[in-house]
């Protein structure tokens, strides 16, 4: 009777924490001018990766959503050219979570959380869903400006409307584990902004996962685990596509969030 009392104590004392450390970060997002520049950033990429995208007599993508999404999944090892899609949402993310939590330490108002709000996996947790929102916005930027690119370059806008979009929602839904990614880093790299949106950058290139592919060949694991999914949601999608998406994506985010929480709890968070 004691212990459910204790729970029941704790999940309202949890969840106001939570709603109150969400609610600054999120109206510390709304009302700073980078998220709404990133936004900005976002929905230009697809003109940029069309307008390099090869010669008229030799295009590199035939089919607009190909900006969105590769037409199969892509393992370690591809042609670079298939990367360049919507996770270029994801490197451009990486930035802005770095710019975001830098903020924190450079202001000082870490200190200042920290002094009046000690549960430090409330802070992460506050930054991964805030960083995963603005991400995901941005994806639906990228979609927008990827329409109005393909109108301007005049490409197929022929589809599978059904993949087309469990593709588009799994890439968004994949913002989730990559924003908890870039926590963590961001986390590691507290005192040294410029090396946090460096590492920030590096793993959203997915150079990494391209280098274990050089080494141990091409390996649907890695393409799960390492990137995150993210090159798995293509334009073939399906269901399982979406359920696999979903289960990387809480994983990762339950994963770095354990850990950001035991570095914070351990070390000088100042």
């Amino acid at each position: 009777m004691e212990n459910t009392r204790a729970l029941q104590f704790e999940t309202p004392s949890f969840t106001k924490r939570l709603k109150g450390m969400l609610g600054v970060d999120f109206y510390r997002l709304f009302h700073t001018p980078m998220f709404y520049i990133f936004l900005i950033i976002a929905a230009v990429i697809p003109a940029m990766i069309l307008g390099t995208s090869g010669s008229e007599a030799n295009p590199l993508y035939t089919n607009t959503w190909q900006i969105i999404a590769a037409d199969t999944p892509i393992y370690a090892v591809s042609d670079m050219g298939e990367y360049a899609n919507m996770n270029m949402v994801f490197i451009f993310g990486g930035i802005m979570v770095s710019i975001f939590i830098g903020h924190d330490y450079k202001s000082g108002y870490v200190k200042q959380l920290f002094t009046t709000h000690p549960k430090k996996q409330d802070y992460m947790l506050s930054k991964t869903l805030t960083c995963a929102f603005a991400m995901a916005c941005m994806c639906i930027t990228y979609t927008l400006g990827g329409v109005a690119a393909g109108f301007l370059a005049g490409t197929s806008f022929e589809v599978n409307a059904g993949a087309l979009v469990i593709a588009i929602v799994s890439k968004m839904i994949m913002s989730l584990g990559w924003a908890s990614l870039y926590t963590f880093l961001n986390i590691i790299f507290r005192r040294y902004f410029g090396i946090s949106i460096a590492s920030s950058f590096f793993f959203g290139t997915g150079l990494l996962i391209i280098g274990a592919g050089a080494i141990l060949g091409n390996s649907s694991i890695l393409n799960l685990f390492l990137y995150g999914s993210s090159v798995y949601a293509c334009l073939s999608s399906n269901l399982v596509t979406l359920l696999v998406c979903l289960v990387v994506s809480v994983a990762w985010a339950a994963i770095y969030n354990l850990l950001g929480t035991l570095i914070l709890s351990r070390c000088d968070v100042y």
